[in-house]
């Protein structure tokens, strides 16, 4: 099987990579492409593979844009860090697709799919058109903006202030980049569904940060990271949980 990756992320390349052998050795990865551009002058200067595994942001712009000057009528299976609000038309146009980070289970799932149903695969037809719905769907979804309160008062916090979010019991608190704090009646487990993935991480099972606010990461035992927020000291413990040091860096990377 002859396998084409496109993904903009170093570290998931890699990933899929260590992933596709495990699954099988006899899989052959013919290129690792990163960019629009790379993959439309690949797919129009040589022999298309089996199949493409393709990341939905690249470089240099969404990758739907590569099916507005180039055609393929091989398979593809989607990578990307968006929930099930763009996964219906996903599952219109493509033979599959995982959420990041990938796991074996995964990706097994969608080659074993790809194996049962290549013989009789129908190609997708309107990869550009598809492109509109799902790029209104990534900037439309996601919440721009809080209500937070402090005693009786309510305030507006724009997204792009936000430093990070914490839960305290039941009570769920933002922290702006001034160091103020709102309460917000929200669960982080929902908010983790409204955040816009590329700019907030969640940490640790109490703490959510937002990129931007982060000045510094520092080793500390355990094989833990610690973050040092820009223009605040934090109250909360900004600790990166073991078990999501690897994801994090996958993500801080991307």
């Amino acid at each position: 099987m002859d396998i084409l990756i496109i993904e903009d992320e170093m570290l998931a390349t890699e990933r899929l990579r260590i992933l596709l052998n495990q699954y099988d050795t006899s899989i052959n990865i013919v290129g690792c492409l990163d960019s629009v551009e790379q993959t439309v002058n690949w797919l129009n200067t040589k022999k298309h593979p089996d199949l493409l595994l393709l990341d939905i942001h690249l470089s240099d712009g969404y990758s739907f844009e590569i099916f507005k000057k180039a055609s393929t009528q091989k398979p593809i299976i989607f990578t990307t860090a968006y929930d099930n609000y763009t996964m219906d038309a996903f599952r219109l146009f493509s033979l599959d697709y995982i959420l990041k980070p990938v796991t074996a289970e995964a990706l097994a799932g969608a080659l074993t799919k790809y194996k049962n149903i290549a013989a009789s695969f129908t190609p997708p037809v309107d990869y550009a058109g598809m492109m509109e719905s799902v790029k209104e769907n990534f900037t439309s979804r996601y919440k721009n903006r809080f209500l937070g309160k402090v005693g009786q008062r309510l305030f507006f916090i724009p997204s792009g202030e936000v430093s990070y979010f914490y839960a305290d019991n039941k009570i769920v608190c933002l922290v702006d980049r001034e160091g103020n704090r709102f309460v917000i009646n929200i669960t982080l487990e929902k908010l983790e569904s409204l955040l816009d993935p590329r700019h907030f991480f969640r940490i640790n099972r109490k703490v959510i940060v937002h990129v931007d606010a982060i000045e510094q990461i520092k080793p500390i035992a355990s094989n833990r990271l610690k973050l040092l927020l820009r223009g605040i000291q934090s109250q909360e413990d900004i600790t990166i949980s073991r078990e999501k040091v690897a994801d994090f860096k996958l993500w801080a990377d991307s």
